[in-house]
């Protein structure tokens, strides 16, 4: 049932409406990103919890309570605290992988309850960790499950919504990211008070909640138009789904564009390979660049180690976790709903753009006071601690609503359906590679690089922006199945892909 208004696309003059189906589905897929929020999130916490660090890292927890010589920037230099982190998102990259062969042989729908089940598994061994091994072995598991849930939630959800608003429908994802590192940051502030010293397995055994919402939900998903097309064969079910989620028996034209681009879908057998050819040179760069400069925002310094970055600075344990409730969680959530809001109206490369700008002159002030306040032993004036704080605010609410969504967004709905999940699983392989570098140096260039880390994230957001800036074309509204025209039109790329033939 129609709940929406109808929609005259540009272009080919595409119909129909957002309806309720569409809403529901969208729900229930994006809350793989509750999943992927939930553990960035948790990461952080449990590993400034002191009776998580006596049992697991107890190094750890001498240099940072009773050994007073060692720098501010180095108690928590820890090769194997790292590796806690970071684990996740090696067995993700590898799982990414595997998704994409399920995505592409049996649909989204499968490898999303994938996601969801491996997911599951992990949290049970992470609340029922009985030493090191088993604790990386859960970790390994939530990475097997994001890697799957990210290589087939965004794609779902940019083929199941109307191209009108397939940036705020897709931007969902995002939010739900947020709304994980909120309830992550939550539950870690509230276990933290749990004086038996066990609070820390009721933060990874959370973890199961989202999880069980999407293996659950994920059973009563419809598969998407374009995946009946490439798998079943079946026009006549594809065209009665298209109808159903459009709210409109006018979807012919949307129907022979997914015909013809499933045509030249199974037309290719080896889509690897494929991704390698020159007409599809703007995607891969795409593919690449988009996830790579994601993770060199920076923005994952904050999300996995803002507990551990405020008691650098001198915050207590409890205020800390508190604090990175409030900033990782509610600053980030809220600007990623107005970015929801903004994207299918000011387009893709306003926010980007103006994210980047945003971004950069934050970092570079964080970086400038903890270079004249804060030494290698004692702590920060409390008043530059919550001017740093303040500054970490107005980081990360323009990373939410430019490259934490966008960098999901933009990837999902450029690519040809032929290359679709290929594609697909070198951006969820490229982000998740780069995130565990990000997780796995972050400490050891913090302990080296002190305030100077600031500011080479803040190099890499100029990089970016500039790359933005002129390569990146603006997608709004461009039905997806009609996405290669943008690279035809653009300035640069029509170089490379030339024009249709």
């Amino acid at each position: 049932m129609a709940v929406g208004l109808a929609i005259a696309n540009e272009g080919r003059g595409y119909s129909g409406k957002i309806t309720s189906i569409v809403i529901l589905s969208c729900m229930v897929a994006a809350t793989g990103g509750i999943i992927f929020g939930y553990d960035i999130g948790i990461s952080g916490g449990v590993t400034s919890m002191v009776p998580f660090l006596e049992k697991f890292f107890p190094d750890v927890y001498t240099k940072m309570k009773q050994d007073t010589k060692v720098s501010n920037y180095c108690k928590f230099d820890s090769q194997l605290l790292t590796a806690f982190t970071s684990s996740l998102y090696i067995a993700g990259l590898i799982a990414s992988f595997f998704a994409s062969s399920v995505t592409r042989a049996f649909g989204r729908k499968p490898s999303i309850l994938i996601g969801g089940a491996a997911f599951l598994i992990g949290a049970a061994l992470g609340g029922a960790a009985l030493n090191i091994y088993m604790l990386i072995l859960g970790r390994v598991m939530l990475g097997v499950g994001i890697g799957f849930a990210n290589q087939s939630a965004p794609l779902y959800l940019s083929e199941m919504a109307p191209p009108r608003y397939r940036g705020a429908i897709n931007t969902g994802f995002q939010l739900c990211v947020g709304i994980g590192v909120l309830s992550a940051n939550l539950v870690n502030f509230g276990t933290e008070k749990i004086k038996a010293g066990w609070g820390w397995r009721i933060s990874l055994v959370m973890a199961a909640v989202p999880a069980s919402m999407l293996t659950f939900g994920s059973l009563f998903l419809p598969e998407t138009p374009n995946s009946i097309i490439q798998h079943d064969k079946n026009h006549q079910k594809a065209k009665l789904m298209l109808q159903r989620i459009r709210g409109t028996d006018d979807v012919q034209q949307e129907l022979e564009d997914l015909i013809e681009a499933s045509e030249m879908s199974n037309s290719i057998k080896h889509p690897f390979k494929n991704i390698l050819h020159r007409k599809y040179r703007p995607q891969l760069v795409m593919a690449i660049a988009i996830p790579f400069f994601q993770q060199f925002t920076g923005i994952n310094v904050i999300s996995f180690y803002a507990p551990i970055l405020f008691l650098t600075i001198g915050l207590g344990e409890s205020a800390s976790l508190l604090l990175s409730a409030v900033v990782t969680g509610f600053v980030g959530t809220a600007s990623t709903f107005i970015s929801m809001l903004m994207v299918d109206r000011l387009g893709r490369r306003v926010l980007f753009i103006s994210g980047g700008i945003q971004m950069f002159f934050s970092q570079v002030l964080i970086g400038s006071i903890m270079a004249t306040q804060l030494g290698d032993h004692g702590e920060i004036d409390k008043k530059y601690a919550y001017l740093i704080l303040v500054l970490i605010c107005i980081y990360v609410a323009g990373f939410a609503w430019s490259w934490g969504p966008l960098g999901w967004l933009v990837p999902s709905e450029i690519f040809q359906l032929e290359i679709r999940s290929a594609a697909q699983s070198i951006t969820v392989a490229v982000n998740f590679f780069f995130t565990f570098i990000v997780a796995q140096t972050f400490l050891i260039m913090l302990c080296h690089f002190k305030f100077g880390t600031f500011f080479f994230f803040g190099g890499w957001v100029v990089v970016m922006t500039a790359f933005v800036y002129l390569l990146l074309p603006e997608t709004r509204n461009v039905p997806i199945e009609q996405m290669d025209r943008v690279w035809r039109e653009h300035f640069f790329w029509k170089r490379i892909v030339g024009q249709r033939s």
